[in-house]
């Protein structure tokens, strides 16, 4: 891997732990979220006009892709409801392999590598002892089973992805069109839910929401340029290093409280994530 492909995969991992952050930040979580989701319309449309159609056998793929984001996007507003970037993010994100893992061992023809067995005791050593801190810290105990969801549904539209992504036979455009997907089937849902008062109307939570919905964007895009030209797995567990940087967003921008129990905690989570990327 170049120097510029690594650094533009770190920036990619600072992207994604940015726009967390901004969801975190805003005052209505629900909220700044629905405007990520509504910004990502007219995003995916863009990048839709300007590429190949997909095969009409990918659009039960992107349906699914986008309903399962909805449930990703509830938990984990939820979740930042009731809990700090630095506790949210390192469980939602390192769960999320923990649970591919576990599938692919016990439900899946694949072979599993000792080193994959290995990779899901870290994350599992890694998990617990940041839960562990919700309680020694007197946190909210409730934020702990959206985190999981949240985590849940990725592994769920991560596998659904590298399904969809193969049939589309156009990966850019499949993407294009989930985004498009996931932006209307969160923001109608929760319209559905909520009411119109869901969506907030003052320009600090468009802005928020607009920046966000652009870096989520970002993110996933550089990710996927960077697979084109770079050792998949490699590039893969560098992104995880998102979890170091949404841990240092919450402690150096929202000040909030950091412990050698929180940030050893963290560490086992990304070491764990690499054994699953490499």
């Amino acid at each position: 891997m170049s120097l510029g492909v690594f650094l533009a995969v770190l920036g990619a991992a600072f992207l994604h732990a940015l726009w967390n952050a901004l969801i975190k930040l805003g005052t209505s979580k629900v909220g700044t979220m629905v405007i990520l989701s509504v910004i990502e319309v007219p995003i995916g449309l863009a990048v839709i006009a300007v590429s190949p159609p997909i095969d009409p056998a990918a659009i039960p793929w992107v349906i699914a892709a986008g309903c399962t984001h909805f449930a990703y996007k509830f938990f984990l507003t939820y979740a930042y409801d009731r809990g700090d970037l630095s506790r949210v993010y390192p469980i939602a994100r390192g769960a999320a392999p923990m649970v591919v893992a576990l599938v692919g061992a016990l439900m899946l023809p694949d072979a599993v590598s000792g080193q994959q067995y290995l990779a899901i005791a870290v994350l599992g050593c890694g998990i617990l002892l940041m839960a562990r801190g919700v309680f020694s810290s007197g946190e909210d105990r409730r934020l702990l089973p959206f985190a999981l969801g949240s985590a849940a549904a990725t592994a769920t539209y991560t596998m659904i992805d590298g399904m969809g992504a193969r049939i589309s036979g156009a990966p850019a455009a499949y993407v294009a069109w989930v985004f498009v997907a996931d932006g209307l089937i969160f923001t109608l849902g929760m319209l559905a839910l909520r009411g119109r008062s869901v969506l907030p109307m003052n320009r600090r939570a468009w802005a928020l929401g607009s920046v966000a919905s652009a870096a989520s964007y970002g993110a996933y895009a550089v990710s996927i340029w960077a697979m084109t030209i770079a050792p998949i797995a490699v590039v893969a567990a560098l992104r995880e290093t998102s979890i170091l940087f949404a841990v240092l967003i919450g402690w150096i921008a929202f000040g909030e409280k950091m412990n050698g129990e929180k940030a050893l905690a963290a560490l086992v989570i990304v070491a764990g994530v690499l054994l699953t990327r490499l």
